[in-house]
This record gives C-alpha cells, sequence and structure tokens, in this order.
C-alpha cells in the first residue's frame, strides 16, 4: 500500500523522516477545534459557491460531509487518522474519502494559515461567551447573595495584614464583585478584537480569485474582516490579550482564595467552608484543609505561565505567519481550561461557606479599630485633623499600657487628652457604632452596603 503523501509534499523529494513527523504534529492537541474547523469549512464552501467558483452541489455535498463528519467526532465514532499533521488535515482527508472530488474543492483560496487564525478566533469567542463571562457572573452572584446574607454582620478589616476599621461582611464580599466585574469588562472588550474574520488572507497575501471575505463573516458572526491580509494571517495578540484578561482574572481568584485560606484557620477562625469543599491529612486525623482554595491560588501560576508562554512566544516573530505559532494553542488552552475550572470551583466554595458572624464581631471590638472614626469626631469638635491623629495616638498608646480599649477610658481621660471631647464621645466607640456612623459614597457600613447589594443584583440580572 503506498504511503499517504501529505498535502505540501509534492515539491519535495523525500519524505518527511518519522522524527520530523512526530515533531511538527499538533493533531494531539488541536483535534479540539474540530467543531470550529467544520463551521469555518461550511461557511467558506457555501461562499466559494455563491461567488461561482465551485458548484453549488459541490458545497452541498461538503456541507452534508461535513456535518456527518461532526456528528462522528462528537458521538466518538471517528476514527483520527493519526498520519494527519493537524486538525485541518484530518477533517479534509476524511472528507475526501467520504465524498470525493468535491472534497478536493474546498481548499480553494484557503491556506492553513488563515483557516487556524479563524478557528482560534471562533474558539476564544466561545471561550469568552460560553464559559468566562457566564462564570464570572455567577461568582458575583454568589458574592452577592452572601453579601445581602451579611449586610450588616460586622468584621474587622486589615492594612498590611493589621487590624485596620471595623466593616460589614457584606462590604467586604462585594469588594471581590467589583474587581470580577472589571473582569467581565476586560473580556467583553477583548471579545471586540477577536470578533473579526480572517479567512480570505490566505497564506498570507490574499487571492487572485473572486472570493468574498464578508459572506464568510457574516456566516459565522463576526463584526468585520481584517484589513490586511500579513497581519490576519500572524496576528495572535487576540490571545495575549485572551491571557493577559485572565491572568488579571486568576489575581482576583487568588487574593480571595488567600483571605480565605487565612480565614478559615484557627487563628482567626472566620468561616466555615463545607466539608465537601476540604481535604483531610493523610496523618494527622484532625485535619481540615481548603486544599480547594489552595490549588485556585496555585493554579494562577499555569494562567501566568501560558501568558508569559504566549508573549515569548510571539515576541521575535517575522510577519507572518510562522510555524512556532503551532505553539499558541497549547497556551491558549492551558489558560482557558484553567480559569474556567478555577472560576466554577470559586462560585461553588462561595455558595457553601459561613461567616462566624458572632466570633467576627467580638474580633472587631479590639485592636483600636476605633481609633479613625475618634479622630473623625474630634475633627467634628473643629480640631485640626493632624492634631486630631497625634491625640488620639497618644490615647491608643495609653491603653495599650493600661491593657484596656478606647472605649475603657473614663471620660476624664479623654478630657485630659482634649478638652473638647464630651459624653457623646461613647456614641462613636465600638466597632457596632463605627459602621452604623459610615456616611461617605460607597462606605463600608450597611446603609451602603444595602444599596450596593441592590444596584448589583439589578446590574447583573440586565447584564448576565
Amino acid at each position: 500500500m503506498a504511503e499517504k503523501q501529505k498535502s505540501w509534499q509534492a515539491r519535495f523529494s523525500q519524505s518527511a523522516d518519522a522524527l520530523t513527523e512526530s515533531f511538527v504534529e499538533s493533531l494531539s492537541f488541536d483535534r479540539r477545534l474540530w467543531k470550529y474547523d467544520i463551521a469555518g469549512s461550511i461557511a467558506h464552501a457555501e461562499m466559494l459557491a455563491e461567488v461561482g467558483l465551485i458548484a453549488k452541489s459541490d458545497a452541498q455535498a461538503i456541507k452534508r460531509g461535513l456535518l456527518a463528519i461532526g456528528e462522528d467526532i462528537e458521538a466518538g465514532r471517528f476514527k483520527w487518522d493519526t498520519a494527519c499533521e493537524d486538525i485541518h488535515m484530518a477533517v479534509e482527508g476524511a472528507l475526501i474519502e467520504r465524498i470525493g472530488e468535491p472534497g478536493k474543492r474546498l481548499h480553494t483560496a484557503r491556506s492553513r494559515n488563515d483557516q487556524v487564525a479563524l478557528d482560534l478566533r471562533l474558539y476564544t469567542r466561545d471561550a469568552i461567551d460560553l464559559d468566562i463571562l457566564p462564570l464570572l457572573a455567577d461568582l458575583q452572584v454568589a458574592l452577592v447573595a452572601s453579601a445581602e446574607q451579611y449586610a450588616e454582620a460586622v468584621m474587622p478589616s486589615y492594612t498590611h495584614m493589621q487590624r485596620a476599621q471595623p466593616i460589614t461582611v457584606g462590604a467586604y464580599l462585594l469588594a471581590y464583585v467589583e474587581e470580577f466585574e472589571r473582569d467581565r469588562e476586560r473580556f467583553a472588550d477583548a471579545r471586540k478584537r477577536v470578533n473579526i474574520c480572517p479567512l480570505g488572507s490566505g497564506a498570507l497575501a490574499g487571492s487572485t480569485l473572486p472570493i468574498d471575505r464578508r459572506s464568510v463573516a457574516r456566516r459565522l458572526g463576526f463584526a468585520d474582516v481584517s484589513r490586511n491580509s500579513i497581519d490576519g494571517t500572524g496576528d495572535r495578540d487576540f490571545i495575549t490579550e485572551f491571557l493577559s484578561a485572565a491572568a488579571m482574572c486568576a489575581v482576583h481568584l487568588s487574593r480571595l482564595a488567600e483571605d480565605w485560606i487565612l480565614y478559615t484557620s484557627t487563628e482567626f477562625q472566620f468561616i466555615r467552608i463545607a466539608d465537601a469543599f476540604c481535604t483531610g491529612s493523610s496523618m494527622m486525623p484532625q485535619k481540615r484543609n481548603p486544599d480547594v482554595l489552595e490549588l485556585i491560588r496555585g493554579k494562577t501560576g499555569r494562567i501566568y505561565g501560558a501568558l508569559t508562554g504566549m508573549l515569548t512566544l510571539t515576541k521575535g516573530l517575522p510577519q507572518a505567519y510562522n510555524r512556532d505559532l503551532q505553539e499558541d494553542k497549547i497556551h491558549l488552552f492551558s489558560g482557558h481550561d484553567t480559569l474556567r475550572d478555577s472560576l466554577r470551583i470559586a462560585a461553588a466554595v462561595v455558595r457553601n461557606t459561613t461567616f462566624n458572624v458572632e466570633h467576627l464581631r467580638v474580633a472587631s471590638q479590639f485592636g483600636f479599630a476605633d481609633a479613625t472614626v475618634l479622630a473623625e469626631y474630634l475633627v467634628g469638635k473643629k480640631v485640626p485633623f493632624r492634631q486630631a491623629h497625634q491625640i488620639v495616638g497618644r490615647l491608643v498608646a495609653q491603653c495599650e499600657q493600661a491593657g484596656c480599649e478606647l472605649r475603657d477610658l473614663t471620660l476624664e481621660a479623654f478630657q485630659a487628652a482634649c478638652d473638647r471631647i464630651e459624653q457623646d464621645v461613647y456614641d462613636f466607640l465600638g466597632a457596632d457604632n463605627v459602621v452604623a456612623r459610615y456616611r461617605s459614597e460607597g462606605s463600608a457600613g450597611p446603609e451602603w452596603t444595602r444599596k450596593q447589594i441592590e444596584f448589583w443584583k439589578e446590574h447583573l440580572a440586565k447584564n448576565t
């Protein structure tokens, strides 16, 4: 039986060495592009028939054949020809075997260079539309629901990992909703640059045949076609931008994971994650480990690696397409899969985590978290802020020596520090009093927490 020749091999005097074949193949990982390759090929065939480059009967045979191949792949019946280098040749080879001569006409006015660029744009668009944006919204919904449950619960906040000011648990959770909203905006904005059709750019210079690129773009739901055929085949900015947005999102997931890993510890005991999302130790019977969160934090490195890999892959490439770009899929698939799975598990963890409200309330009463509001109280008594800051600082030092909190000081002790302090000072001290007095827009007290919750419920209902 004669050896099957590669589509590009006619001008070569020798067959490819086995090492070469195994080194250049990408079918082992790019076969997941099959549905996009088929969709692009159907749109291309219909356009070729529309402009008279192939017969309409050929286009119909191509479409039937491709749809049947897709059904077989979906059902797991398709026999992958491992002699094929990539998904494009695997699908085209199977098509020719099934329908004969019409299948050989499919590649008219097309190169694997613009074909793979198309497949990757279709894949990335779906990754954004079907996975990342819905999963981000679902995580936001979970956080807002938890924030509503704990809209008035008080907890300590931290700067430099030191006690700062008391806040509501709801406000704390909504801070992450803001971060993930920026992630949604980044992906939605990146999608505009993904949604450009490169097919018709050919190998890099276009085609002398009278193809209609915009017809293909309309069929595939693209907003526009690439303006420059050279850039159309060599551009992978859209993948790098997708991975950049993914890396930024991973930052936010990792920060949430880091917080909750700390908060679930015996030292904090701020939250409890359901058993279904924890694991134990093979040696220590008492352990209850937040491994899911630790893996979210750890997998951030994989997404960073995908972005760094893509940046490194493209930094020195001459125009236009180069075989180096075969590696782009590995980085895209890795970043997409890792972020998708991390978002999914993060939302599940949020829905299955409770805050230890009473423990948080007690924790908020210590560490001089009401010092700032005492300084602002003095400002309200016409004391310049810098002077008020010094007065309160001395009072804190006095409390540290006495082993008490500001609220434990007598009125005489307060008035010895500043004669403008009156009995009403006790209405400002203590975590509950502090959070109840926050007034500035967006502040971390119950009033603005509730307003923000209503905003997010309405916003997410309209925009998801």
